[in-house]
This record gives structure tokens, C-alpha cells and sequence, in this order.
């Protein structure tokens, strides 16, 4: 049976691409690949060519609702807790104050939302190994807990 490689790329429609770049650059640390004014911008993590794009969407588009159909969220993998931290005070700052921790035991997550309402989560991980991970996610009784960073 064939199956996809991996997800190479996630592309937003936006409201306003100059804030959501902005956002995207100033407060989540992506770079900027290429920008095309009232098009699309593409951001790079600085290994590929770009991992996310945000197009201008058209002036009467409706907006992001919460539980619509459509994307729940974005996942956006960081390097270590230490990282993770770095970011909730940085978000904090930015005046984001709706975040939402989880420590889900194979990952320690942030939610929040970017200027249109889209969720993206940031996390890390908590094991070692991919398989490790995959273990920790199927043991019997594993629950999520709130995760404290502050």
C-alpha cells in the first residue's frame, strides 16, 4: 500500500499576512524563506525550503472557528524543556495569556492561538527514542496532567 513519506509543508489562509508574519517570525522564531506581498509569505525552521506558508486569504473569508471543521492544530516540535520554558515567557510578553499546558507524559506541550484563531501546539519530547515515545503513548493508564512551567 502506498503511504506519504512525511508532512512536508502546512499552509494557512490569513486575514492579514503582514501580522501573521510578524507573529510568525517575531514570536514563534520562523525565518523568512521568500515573501510575495498580498500573495503569501513562506517560512523556513532553516532547514528546508519552507515548512509553513501563509497566503492572503480574500477579504469576506470567513473566520477560524473553534470545534468547525478544518485544522484543530499545528505542532510545532521544540528542542528540549529548557526551549519549551524559553517560549512560555516569551508568549507571555507578547501578551498571550490564553496558553494552556499539558504534560501528556511522552510530550510537555503550550497551546495557544496565532492572530486568526488557528491552534498550534508547541511541545517537546520526553523520551529518548521514537519508540519509546510510541511505547509511552499506548501504556494503559497514561492520562494527561497540567503541565507547570511558570
Amino acid at each position: 500500500m502506498a503511504k506519504p513519506k512525511r508532512v512536508g509543508h502546512l499552509v494557512l489562509n490569513v486575514k492579514d499576512q503582514e501580522v501573521s508574519t510578524k507573529f510568525y517570525t517575531e514570536v514563534l522564531g520562523f525565518e523568512i524563506s521568500t515573501e510575495r506581498p498580498g500573495f503569501g509569505t513562506f517560512l523556513t525552521c532553516g532547514k528546508i525550503h519552507h515548512d509553513l506558508a501563509l497566503f492572503q486569504a480574500a477579504p469576506d473569508a470567513a473566520p477560524v472557528q473553534e470545534g468547525a471543521l478544518g485544522l484543530n492544530h499545528m505542532a510545532l516540535q521544540v528542542e528540549d524543556l529548557d526551549m519549551l520554558k524559553e517560549y512560555y515567557q516569551r508568549l507571555q510578553e507578547y501578551g498571550l495569556t490564553d496558553l494552556r499546558t499539558t504534560d501528556h507524559s511522552m510530550t510537555k506541550s503550550i497551546y495557544l492561538k496565532d492572530p486568526d484563531g488557528n491552534g498550534i501546539e508547541l511541545f517537546c519530547n520526553s523520551q529518548d527514542s521514537a519508540e519509546e515515545g510510541l511505547a509511552e503513548m499506548r501504556r494503559p493508564g497514561r492520562k494527561n496532567v497540567e503541565l507547570v512551567l511558570g
